[in-house]
């Protein structure tokens, strides 16, 4: 009898889908794993509103910067090389993880984290694609994306239940021992390629784009406390228009580019981007936020709570696919722009419902719409361009994408620290920064940390004002997802010929 466990007995492209995916299901669970555990995390490791919203934007930022720079410095140095090192170090940060002394150590652990999982996804995806040819390829990147809504969806699940029964650290151990599983059987199966044509990484382009968007990150995330007048605030909004106009400015003229700005004259890949942006505001931005409304708002247990996030991304496991399907006779403008407006009546649903238990059919909703242009995204990155750019339009998708959720997630908690404070300011009249000081604690999900620090203000004007705000905000993300899938429909139709001028305003 063949022993079918051996890797030689199943097709080397099948071991080889099996260990890219598997290492990329380990890093949705790596970012919704740690929203879940939050106040066990602070109650541990102790730390600001400020470093407790690092832990999830240090890992995006990262994760999303260095996706482009990653994949570039696979192609020149070897896929599986870049792919192995990479989860070396991520297993690495996360065993680190479990033993920081404090919340800042944790969140530099979290970026690098993040490096390394840019650096799995981009050489995992380039090793793939070497592996498998034809209609193999299509099934294989599909079963990519299905890893990921299957990381989505177990990660706050296994979290609770790991949280509530062994501790937070052990979140870390389950991803640890996915990414070795994956590490073992890529060192096994995959064959090592490499780009001849590739050149030297794009420093200079690689320290502007990842720079811009860390000072961004921070600027949004410091303004609510400092005011958006503060000289640091302005004066990091500042910096980070100059180094989008470096990073313009070198791209333009590298032989290799991190980004090739041409690709924006075609209309079908800026709604491309669009579409790739439009989930980090409808969907992925629920995943922090709900846990923090849940367990630190309303007290959902931890279990619980991460039970019930299996609502909104559980239908990413299976309705992808069937979007693919009905791509054959929908549309993927009308299947996008359907399932973004779905994903909008969610939005303004969850954002009328008594919260707990009645927000489960809202979050369910939601995660039906997104999923009709997450089965379509990744196919249509590359479909949008000629077929000799596809690379680089993949790896711009991806980096949108990835980069979009960080920067969603800092602007977003933003927003609902300034609309909390605004509640407080009109029932309470306490002084401005006082308010704003009230409402970063609450943000982070700290309902007993507000009471104990203000305790003139009761425990009902704070839910109150927490869930106004939350209102509100989630009609602010209704509103603009709904315009996304305006734009998203009107763009995907345009016949796929480049504009007369791009993105610069330059001739074509």
């Amino acid at each position: 009898m063949p022993r079918t466990n051996h890797p030689e007995t199943f097709s080397r492209p099948g071991w080889a889908t099996a260990a890219v995916c598997l290492a990329s299901a380990a890093m949705p669970i790596t970012f919704t794993g740690p929203a879940v555990a939050l106040r066990e995390i602070e109650a541990h490791l102790g730390g600001s509103p400020l470093a407790l919203a690092w832990v999830t934007n240090a890992f995006m930022l990262a994760f999303g910067s260095c996706l482009m720079a990653a994949g570039a410095l696979a192609d020149k140095h070897g896929r599986r090389k870049v792919f192995l090192g990479a989860i070396a170090v991520f297993v690495a940060a996360s065993l680190a993880l479990m033993a920081s002394p404090n919340l800042w150590v944790f969140d530099g652990l979290r970026a690098l984290q993040g490096v390394a999982s840019a650096g799995v996804l981009a050489a995992g995806a380039a090793a793939l694609a070497q592996e498998v040819q034809g209609q193999a390829r299509v099934r294989a990147f599909s079963l990519l994306g299905t890893s990921f809504g299957a990381g989505l969806t177990l990660g706050p699940v296994a979290a609770g239940w790991l949280t509530t029964a062994f501790g937070w650290q052990t979140i870390f151990v389950l991803v640890i021992a996915t990414a070795s599983i994956a590490f073992s059987i890529g060192m096994r199966v995959l064959r090592e390629s490499r780009d001849p044509a590739a050149q030297k990484l794009d420093v200079p382009g690689a320290l502007a784009i990842t720079s811009a968007l860390t000072l961004f990150t921070f600027a949004i995330l410091q303004a609510p406390a400092q005011g958006w007048l503060h000289p640091m605030t302005i004066s990091a909004l500042c910096g980070t228009a100059l180094l989008l106009a470096a990073f313009v400015f070198v791209e333009r003229r590298h032989p290799r580019p991190l980004l090739d700005l041409s690709l924006f004259r075609y209309s079908r890949f800026v709604g491309v981007q669009l579409l790739a942006a439009a989930p980090a505001f409808g969907f992925v931005v629920l995943l922090v936020l709900l846990p923090i409304r849940f367990i630190g708002i309303e007290g959902v247990p931890v279990a619980q709570a991460g039970l019930w996030m299996a609502a909104l991304s559980a239908p990413l496991v299976v309705l992808p696919a069937v979007a693919g399907r009905l791509s054959h006779w929908i549309s993927p403008a009308t299947l996008c722009a359907a399932g973004l407006l779905m994903a909008a009546c969610g939005l303004v649903s969850l954002s009328v419902s008594a919260g707990g238990a009645a927000a489960l059919w809202p979050m369910f909703a939601i995660g039906v719409g997104i999923s009709l242009p997450w089965g379509l995204m990744d196919g249509l990155a590359v479909s949008v361009v000629p077929t000799e750019r596809a690379g680089m339009a993949t790896g711009i998708f991806s980096t949108v994408r990835v980069a979009g959720e960080g920067l969603a997630l800092a602007m977003v908690g933003a927003l609902l620290t300034a609309l909390i404070a605004h509640e407080l300011l009109t029932a309470t009249h306490l002084p401005s920064d006082t308010a704003v000081a009230v409402a970063q604690v609450l943000v982070s999900g700290n309902l007993a940390g507000a009471q104990a620090g203000w305790p003139s203000i009761g425990a009902a004007e704070l839910m109150r004002a927490f869930e106004a705000a939350f209102s509100t905000l989630l009609m602010v993300l209704a509103g603009g997802t709904g315009l996304i899938a305006l734009f998203v429909f009107r763009f995907l139709r345009t016949p796929n010929v480049p504009s007369a001028t791009n993105c610069l305003g330059e001739s074509a």
